[in-house]
């Protein structure tokens, strides 16, 4: 593959004293830590990076999408902390150091299996819809929908946070140290200060700053003095720090039935010029759903991931239970064939997905339906080994679909969200997918954490065409999503790999990408990841610059792609989980690390 040099990211000190990023180096290199752990430590996004050596463990392992949470992740680890334990830090860390993709203020999914039973659970802690909206909620007084960054700045894309009750849910279930010790790396990081990433540097020099200065709090807090925080700038947060505390002293009840709760809810109410209509009935009427995963076969393993309202574990599962149709092993990385292929199955999941995932409690999904094999091997049969097909491609006939008729849903997905993969010493193992959506969410902070612009996933136009789409907003109705939160498993029902990453509609292909490479051509769980991102959302053919895939442009357009090279930014996190121990990989597309012990 074609590289260049890039940035690199380093780490001194540990994560009780405040973890902080070092300066920049000429490229991206292992480290190691106390106790024999193995990480591997990520750059920022670039669209050159040099390949990386895998992280290897024997006893756990966590991949996360920056080191200074994943450390505090291997931290409770190291103490006996079960998966579930090590996820509840690594996410409330992540709120302080990547607080633009993630925290509190938002919704996340977790597929939890444990490694005593044996039994797979899936959480969903999506955010829900206002008792007080409806379809109308991103249309302007002419009928037409607003525009996209006029609707997810300010309160009017908040949704109910589900992320702190999905938490605390997970600990209930399967958690092992006490809820202060989990908590505690992240009030020590509020109180004492952190160092701010590269990453968000470069985020709060550029489109978001306009945004985040409307708020009172976010401004002050993220351009102190009228500047943009710098990398490498120690940052405290007290609020969130006394946020934290809070909860620690009365649980869920003070956001979702009192003080912090109010506050969410008069930021919102009281954003300048788009005020939203969350209010307390809705903050108390939440709750987290266990959902049952969708298991799809693929060869001899069982790839397993959400159900609805997320599109991810079906359009990871249709992915591969399409390209099961083909010899993907003999094509192999390097060739226009295989990414020929891979991009016309993502034209088919994208039409599938636009057309019929939504929130299952307010809509009839044909899910078992769309990952039937019958059914897929139907579709299959609508690829050319050969030649593109037109696009946009249409959505299928999937049996067990209700009568009701509905439009497509083509609206954008932005890509800032974070995912963090948890193996422990016991074999259980998290994957968790978080989110507030776009990059800072809907701009508005309280308490120390920002609010999700979570609502603008729904459709903008609840008719299209006639029909009703499926994914329109409904009073309490929990958004699409194409987070994809994945376990496979083996022919025993025994973990094999755990994987997500954040990137939007693209998380579908990046993690079906990533899973392929190490199940069909045998690369390790860093190799798959630094492969060059192949996508096609039903339009375009997209090649990552500056990776081998690019130098296909000219083989697959012959075959009648229609071709961009364009930059990616996937946030892979996975772990191999295997005879001889663990292998992990981290995205090194953004700044994370996978490390274990």
């Amino acid at each position: 593959m074609r590289r260049s040099g890039l940035r690199a990211l380093s780490l001194c000190g540990a994560v009780g004293a405040g973890m902080l990023f070092g300066s920049a180096g000429p490229a991206r290199s292992d480290s190691s830590s106390p106790g024999g752990a193995a990480t591997v430590v990520a750059s920022q996004a670039t669209p050159g990076r040099p390949v990386e050596p895998a992280a290897r463990a024997k006893r756990f392992m966590v991949a996360a999408t920056n080191p200074i949470a994943a450390w505090a992740g291997y931290d409770v680890l190291a103490e006996n902390g079960s998966a579930v334990d090590a996820m509840i830090t690594v996410q409330l860390v992540l709120n302080l150091v990547e607080p633009q993709s993630s925290g509190i203020g938002g919704g996340a999914l977790l597929l939890h299996f444990d490694g005593r039973s044996g039994k797979l659970t899936g959480l969903d802690g999506l955010e829900t819809a206002p008792r007080a909206a409806d379809g109308g909620l991103f249309l302007g007084p002419d009928g037409k929908p607003v525009p996209f960054a006029a609707a997810a700045v300010g309160g009017r894309s908040v949704g109910t946070p589900g992320t702190l009750k999905l938490l605390l849910e997970a600990h209930r279930r399967w958690g092992r140290l006490p809820l202060d010790r989990l908590f505690r790396p992240a009030i020590e990081l509020a109180d004492k200060g952190f160092a701010v990433s590269p990453r968000l540097a470069a985020l709060l020099a550029g489109d978001a700053a306009e945004g985040l200065k409307r708020d009172p709090r976010a401004r002050d807090y993220f351009f102190p003095g009228g500047r943009p925080l710098q990398a490498g700038q120690t940052l405290r947060n007290p609020d969130f720090a006394d946020t934290l505390r809070f909860i620690l002293g009365s649980g869920d009840s003070p956001f979702y039935l009192g003080p912090i709760g109010a506050d969410i809810v008069a930021a919102v109410q009281g954003a300048s010029g788009n005020p939203g209509w969350l209010d307390p009935i809705d903050l108390e009427i939440y709750r987290v759903v266990e959902r049952p995963p969708v298991c799809v076969p693929y060869r001899a393993w069982r790839v397993c991931g959400m159900a609805p309202p997320s599109s991810g574990g079906i359009g990871v599962g249709q992915m591969l239970g399409l390209l099961e149709h083909f010899d993907m092993r003999k094509a192999g990385p390097d060739t226009a064939a295989a990414w020929h292929l891979f991009a016309e199955a993502g034209k088919l999941v994208t039409a599938d997905r636009d057309r019929y995932l939504a929130d299952g409690d307010f809509v009839l999904v044909p899910s078992s339906g769309l990952v039937d094999n019958t059914y897929l091997t139907t579709r299959a049969k609508a690829i050319s080994e050969d030649r593109a097909a037109p696009v946009p491609a249409a959505a299928g006939n999937p049996p067990r679909r209700a009568g009701q008729e509905w439009s497509s849903d083509t609206s954008s997905e932005p890509s800032d969200t974070s995912h963090v993969s948890v193996v422990d010493a016991d074999g259980s193992v998290v994957s968790l997918t978080t989110s507030i959506e776009g990059a800072f969410g809907s701009h508005l902070m309280a308490r120390g954490f920002l609010l999700n612009n979570e609502l603008t996933q729904f459709s903008f136009l609840p008719y299209a065409g006639g029909r009703p789409v499926a994914n329109r907003v409904e009073p309490g109705k929990r958004p699409r999503s194409s987070m994809a939160p994945t376990i496979v498993l083996d022919q025993q029902g025994r973990p094999v790999l755990v994987i997500g990453s954040p990137g939007g509609a693209r998380i579908i292909p990046y993690v079906a990408q990533a899973i392929l490479g190490v199940l069909d051509w045998g690369l390790n769980m860093q190799q798959a990841i630094d492969l060059g991102h192949v996508v096609n959302l039903n339009g375009r053919t997209e090649l990552e610059a500056g990776t081998a895939v690019a130098d296909l442009r000219d083989a697959l357009a012959a075959r009648g792609h229609d071709v961009a090279v364009t930059g990616q930014d996937s946030g892979l996190q996975g772990i191999q989980i295997g005879p001889d121990g663990l292998v992990g990989g981290s995205d090194p597309r953004r700044e994370g690390v996978a490390v274990g012990r």
